[in-house]
C-alpha cells in the first residue's frame, strides 16, 4: 500500500483548521504532519498555540498536540515538509490569493476552504458529486503558474450546499427560477455561543457578502470549461437572502423553484434519492453513501436530528410541496463546517488523488 500523503494545514488554529485536523485524525490516505498559522502561534506546540480555543466536540487528536506550529508566511519551509496543503488561513482576500499561489509555485498543491480564488477563471471550484470534470482546468492553471504539480483548487461557499445539490439532482426538469432563504449557523462565522453571546435568542438578517455568493456560485459550479477557463452557466436565475440564526452547526434553506418541465412530487423525490456522483462510484473515503436523503415527516429536516447525516457529509431534504406562486418548494439542510467547509475540501482532495492530481513529492 502507498504511504499516506503528508498534509499541511494552513490556518490550523482556527475553527475550520481544527475541523480539518479532527476529520483527518484516522484518514486512510492523508496524514497531518505540518500545521502553520500566524506569527504569534509559530514556534509553539499545537496544543499550546490553541490553548483553550479548541472548538470541536471531539478531543484534540494526540498525534497533533506536539507538532510545532510553523509560520504560514514562511512558505518554502512549510511547503518542503508536505505533499499538499489544506488552506483555512484568516487573511484579506488579496493576501490569501497571494499566499495560496505562492504555495502552489513551490509545487505544493493547495486545496482551499477560502473564497479568494473562487472566481479565478482557471481555478476549479468543485462539489465532487456535481462537477468533478472541472478539475481538468488545473492543467491550464499550471501553465499560467509555471508549475508541474502545483495548483490551487477550492470548494464553494457553505451556504449553497443545502440547495445546489438538490437543484442539480433536478436538472432534467430544467429549473429556471429559484428563490432561497438560508438560515445559517454561527459556526459559519467561526464562532461559538460562548464567543458570541448576543446570538442567543437572536436573529441577524445580514451576513456580509453571503447573498452574492449564494446567488452566483451555483452558476459557476454548473458551468463548463471553455478555452482554459470556467464559464458560468446562465441559468437558473437565483435570488437569495441569508440570515444568521442561533444554531451552532447546520445551514437550513427554504427554497422555491420554477421548472420548464413540470415534474411530479414522486419524480422529484426519486431524483433526489437516486442521485449519485463520482465520489459514490469510486467509494471515496469521506463520501456519503447516499448524498441526498428525503424525509417524509412534516417537521423535518431539523438541525438537532439531521445535521450529522452521513457524518455531516450528506444533505437532507423535506417539506416538498406544490406552491401557489412557484411550482415547488422545499427545505434543505447541510452541515456547514463539515460538508460546507473542511469535509467538502477533504472530499475534493480525495477526488484529486483519485484523478491523479495529488501524489507524494
Amino acid at each position: 500500500m502507498d504511504r499516506k500523503l503528508k498534509v499541511g494545514i494552513l490556518g490550523g488554529t482556527g475553527m475550520v483548521g481544527q475541523r480539518f485536523i479532527s476529520l483527518l485524525e484516522h484518514h486512510p490516505w492523508f496524514e497531518v504532519t505540518t500545521i502553520a498559522a500566524s506569527e504569534r502561534s509559530a514556534g509553539k506546540r499545537y496544543e499550546d498555540a490553541v490553548g483553550g480555543r479548541w472548538k470541536m466536540d471531539t478531543p484534540m487528536p494526540d498525534a497533533v498536540k506536539d507538532i510545532v506550529v510553523k509560520n504560514v508566511n514562511e512558505v518554502e519551509e512549510t511547503a518542503a515538509s508536505v505533499d499538499f496543503v489544506f488552506s483555512a488561513v484568516d487573511m484579506t482576500k488579496e493576501e490569501i490569493k497571494k499566499i495560496e499561489e505562492a504555495y502552489a509555485k513551490t509545487e505544493t498543491p493547495v486545496v482551499s476552504n477560502n473564497s479568494a480564488h473562487r472566481w479565478t477563471p482557471d481555478v476549479p471550484m468543485v462539489v465532487p458529486e456535481i462537477n468533478p470534470e472541472h478539475m481538468a482546468v488545473i492543467e491550464f492553471q499550471k501553465k499560467r503558474l509555471g508549475t508541474k504539480r502545483g495548483f490551487v483548487a477550492v470548494k464553494p461557499n457553505c451556504s449553497i450546499q443545502s440547495y445546489a445539490p438538490v437543484l442539480t439532482a433536478w436538472k432534467e426538469f430544467e429549473p429556471y427560477e429559484v428563490v432561497a432563504t438560508t438560515y445559517q449557523a454561527i459556526s459559519g462565522a467561526g464562532k461559538t455561543f460562548a464567543e458570541w453571546p448576543e446570538m442567543n435568542g437572536n436573529i441577524i438578517p445580514y451576513i456580509g457578502g453571503e447573498e452574492e455568493k449564494s446567488e452566483k456560485e451555483p452558476l459557476r459550479i454548473w458551468g463548463e470549461i471553455k478555452d482554459g477557463i470556467i464559464v458560468p452557466a446562465e441559468s437558473p436565475l437565483i435570488t437569495c437572502q441569508c440570515i444568521r440564526v442561533p444554531v451552532l452547526n447546520g445551514h437550513t434553506a427554504a427554497v422555491f423553484v420554477k421548472f420548464k418541465k413540470k415534474p411530479s412530487k414522486q419524480q422529484l423525490i426519486a431524483a433526489l434519492e437516486t442521485y449519485r456522483g463520482v465520489p459514490q462510484e469510486k467509494n471515496l473515503p469521506s463520501a456519503p453513501r447516499q448524498f441526498i436523503r428525503y424525509l417524509e415527516e412534516e417537521n423535518r429536516p431539523q438541525v438537532s436530528l439531521d445535521v450529522d447525516y452521513e457524518n455531516g457529509m450528506g444533505v437532507t431534504v423535506g417539506r416538498l410541496r406544490e406552491d401557489t406562486v412557484y411550482d415547488w418548494k422545499f427545505v434543505g439542510l447541510s452541515h456547514n463546517t463539515v460538508r460546507g467547509a473542511a469535509g467538502g475540501a477533504v472530499l475534493c482532495a480525495e477526488l484529486l488523488k483519485a484523478q491523479g492530481y495529488l501524489a507524494a513529492k
